[in-house]
């Protein structure tokens, strides 16, 4: 191959890497305000969790992550925290795994109850083992977090994205996304950021079709 080859090679290289990591956050500029469909997926506990089971909730804080993502163990603490904090007042925490255990043997059923209980978590932890719920939702990373409002209409995405803007450092986060969507929603008022880039591993879709 000659230098000129190679040089062309390497730009169209570049040019397709580059493209395959926009498609990745695609529908990142277009899920504020999106109404979703309720849903029903099975816990580490086995039983089953759906939206319409939280009678008294005003909305909910969806988390797809998963148990091997280097970036989403960096989030574990955090994503207890928001349960503690907004449960209480209306916001549970709903965690889903859209990643295949066919992909990723640390996403199994057990190494997820395994985590859940050594993490002592206080919310579901949910298998979507179809990755319809992520489909829907259009959630492509791990952490990938919404906040979603209950409303006479249905259920819609006021904020999608990272959960605050320091993953490696907490004590250093400026922003955090959530928590300020919902201290707007709780007092009426606008919400300054509705969407932010999600940055971990991409949840890579596996085909259903056999």
């Amino acid at each position: 191959m000659t230098i000129n080859n190679k040089l062309v090679f390497g730009s169209l290289f570049l040019w397709i890497t580059l493209l395959g990591c926009l498609s990745l956050n695609a529908n990142n500029g277009q899920l504020a305000e999106r109404q979703i469909q309720n849903f029903r997926l099975k816990n580490v506990n086995r039983k089953m969790v759906s939206l319409s089971d939280y009678k008294d909730a005003k909305g909910f804080i969806i988390i797809f992550t998963c148990n091997h993502c280097p970036f989403a163990k960096l989030y574990n603490q955090r994503i207890i925290d928001l349960q503690n904090k907004y449960a209480k007042i209306g916001f549970p925490v709903i965690a889903i795994n859209s990643v295949s255990p066919l992909m990723f043997e640390e996403e199994t059923p057990q190494q997820m109850a395994k985590l859940s209980k050594s993490l002592k978590y206080n919310f579901p932890y949910l298998l979507d083992d179809k990755q319809s719920v992520a489909k829907m939702f259009g959630a492509d990373k791990t952490p990938h977090c919404f906040v979603i409002q209950k409303e006479a209409k249905g259920y819609l995405i006021k904020y999608n994205g990272a959960i605050d803007d320091n993953g490696n450092e907490p004590d250093k986060v400026t922003a955090k996304y959530v928590e300020d969507c919902i201290q707007s929603l709780m007092a009426n008022k606008p919400i300054k950021v509705k969407e932010t880039k999600s940055i971990g591993c991409a949840i890579k879709l596996v085909s259903q079709s056999k």
